[in-house]
């Protein structure tokens, strides 16, 4: 029977590389019913903001329901590892599917027994490898979690000045380390000290937003004992480890920081837009300014906190939460220099860094921005910092302009 694999011929490659072969697609799913989610939802809405654990735990064990079930069709197809494993929310008229899916892998003089699954493909699971660090297990962390819908703090908020809204910055952003401080409790759990590649979405969900990390629990040697109990974690793409790793610096901590601002919407900023002909909008200029230098103020508490030598991979995100509230969220990996480091090989092959292109082309989809999108799971394009007049646009949907 031939080999029904997802590995791209770049992947096979890379794994031959480490002495393993492609295998078969593997599946897992299951289905649950949108009325059954939103009933558990519908009595939340008057929520100020927060975590819904209700929601959290029904996605959460979705998720894992699925993870399992590809799991155990990987078993009864043999191989020693699945790669590329993704989990994915996908609605179908009035039902929920949660799919995971991934590729298995054999290894020439192996026994057939599962021995690790993992978020990374075959290219980037070559540059895990070359780095030291050993796949354990896929894993994950994921938060739902209310903005505060119809009333509560959203509604109070309309009346308030310009500038951070403290409470509601402190609510988020102890809700968005909730899904990173769970990715880690798996990974210690799988007895690994480190989570690498990890990928994060923040995906709408029955009138409120799940924010979920994904990524592989592995073991690296050169990191000393306390890691096993504090595993590290970076949303560094696999190439830039390797990279880093090879310059004698380990990622220790993914870190993010989130900061709240009102604009202010009274009336007094709609009236000074529509009377605007041109021209910079100074006072915007420099609220969305603080906004962002608060978010990497906080990453810098957070790397201080842990020891770090430098931040790497810092991006900046902009989020529309209604009501004139936009939440401004900086991530990043904190890294520190470390003895002993080095990499197998001396320099990456080619075929680990070239990004497959996609060759069927949905044209409807593609023109509704529906086709890969970034920063989804599976994606391997990071989530899309929103800059320049992705923000006037955002600005002028709050103010009522277009």
């Amino acid at each position: 029977m031939p080999v029904m694999t997802g590995l791209s011929g770049n992947e096979m490659y890379c794994m031959q590389l480490k002495g393993l072969q492609a295998g078969d697609m593997v599946i897992g799913n299951s289905i649950f019913s949108i009325g059954f989610i939103g009933g558990i939802g519908s009595g939340l809405r008057t929520l100020a903001g927060g975590e819904v654990t209700q929601i959290t735990s029904v996605i959460h064990d979705g998720r894992q329901q699925s993870y399992a079930r590809m799991v155990a069709e990987a078993q009864k197809h043999g191989g020693v590892g699945i790669t590329g494993v993704t989990s994915e929310l996908i609605q179908h008229s009035g039902n929920i599917e949660f799919l995971s899916i991934g590729s298995c892998v054999h290894q020439d003089g192996k026994s057939e027994q599962l021995g690790f699954s993992s978020s990374a493909d075959g290219q980037e699971l070559y540059c895990q490898m070359d780095a030291g660090f050993r796949p354990i297990k896929f894993v994950f962390g994921n938060v739902a979690y209310s903005i505060g819908v119809g009333g509560g703090i959203m509604g109070a908020l309309k009346s308030m000045a310009r500038g951070e809204v403290v409470q509601f910055s402190q609510v988020i952003n102890e809700t968005r380390h909730r899904a990173l401080e769970r990715i880690t409790a798996e990974c210690r759990a799988a007895g690994g000290n480190s989570v690498v590649g990890i990928r994060t979405s923040i995906i709408p969900f029955q009138g409120m937003q799940e924010m979920v990390m994904l990524g592989t629990a592995s073991y690296h040697p050169a990191l000393p004992e306390e890691y096993r109990q504090n595993p590290i974690s970076s949303d560094l793409t696999n190439e830039e480890m390797w990279n880093l790793i090879h310059m004698g610096y380990m990622p220790i901590q993914l870190v993010l920081g989130v900061s709240v601002y009102s604009l202010g919407i009274v009336g007094g900023i709609t009236a000074a837009f529509k009377g605007l002909a041109r021209g910079e909008i100074s006072e915007l200029t420099s609220l969305i300014y603080e906004a962002r230098e608060n978010a990497i103020a906080k990453i810098a508490q957070d790397a201080n906190a842990c020891g770090a030598d430098d931040v790497v991979g810092i991006k900046t995100y902009v989020y529309q939460l209604g009501n004139g509230i936009i939440e401004f969220l900086a991530i990043g990996t904190a890294v520190k220099r470390m003895p002993g480091l080095a990499t197998v090989s001396q320099d990456l092959p080619s075929q680990s860094i070239i990004d497959d292109k996609d060759t069927f082309i949905n044209l409807a989809e593609k023109a509704l921005g529906t086709i890969n999108r970034p920063g989804q799971p599976g994606s391997k394009k990071p989530e899309k910092k929103v800059t320049g007049w992705t923000i006037i646009e955002i600005l002028l949907k709050l103010l009522g302009g277009g």
